[in-house]
């Protein structure tokens, strides 16, 4: 997370809807001789205290992790770079902005029996997003394909102690050097989904 407080000033309800809303972030945790890191979709609650979250058993997490553990899950969104000429305005330096939430908590191996309940909820979550599609749902499958694939994977929980956000978006400028980078940043190459990150810069002195 970015050391500055203005950077860190978002509502913990816009933190848990951003993180909600991606639903994919990735995985670390602590271990010897370097940590473990996984890439991972997940839900979490509106509440913002639980995710479900599942993993291959190959995976080294998976592996690693047979009782409760603590761990991170790192949230990225929008990200671009900024170049000083777009501001308008002298004595300026590159910069990066972007956003992102990390979810510290502990990290808690489910048994198997658990598993079908939360790969329905997952794929429920992401296929709603996708309406008027008719919803996929594993009843689709045939019950020998499911079984096959349910034995190569490990259902976890994780229990949310801390969310921290940063979202990096110019506030340390004055509005219309910001709004002018941003119309620059729109249209950039650099980064991903800059015309989003744009769009929130413009909006950073708005409270929400």
């Amino acid at each position: 997370m970015h050391p500055n407080p203005t950077f860190r000033a978002e509502p913990r309800a816009r933190n848990i809807g951003f993180a909600r809303e991606r639903g994919f972030g990735t995985l670390i945790l602590n271990a010897d001789p370097a940590p473990l890191v996984s890439h991972v979709p997940f839900v979490l609650d509106e509440a913002g205290a639980v995710a479900e979250l599942h993993l291959v058993r190959s995976n080294p997490i998976s592996r690693a992790v047979n009782a409760p553990t603590p761990a991170i899950i790192a949230v990225t969104g929008p990200d671009g770079y900024i170049s000083p000429d777009w501001y308008g305005a002298p004595d300026q330096v590159p910069t990066w902005n972007y956003v992102a939430v990390h979810l510290r908590g502990t990290l808690v191996p489910l048994e198997a029996a658990q598993l079908r309940g939360a790969l329905d909820r997952l794929s429920a979550h992401f296929e709603a997003q996708l309406l008027p599609k008719l919803p996929w749902t594993a009843d689709k499958m045939t019950p020998g394909a499911l079984i096959r694939m349910m034995r190569m994977i490990r259902p976890f929980r994780f229990d949310v102690d801390q969310i921290d956000g940063t979202w990096k978006l110019g506030q340390n400028k004055e509005g219309a050097v910001r709004d002018a980078a941003a119309d620059h940043l729109a249209s950039s190459p650099i980064g991903q989904e800059t015309a989003l990150l744009a769009a929130l810069m413009r909006g950073a002195g708005v409270k929400h």
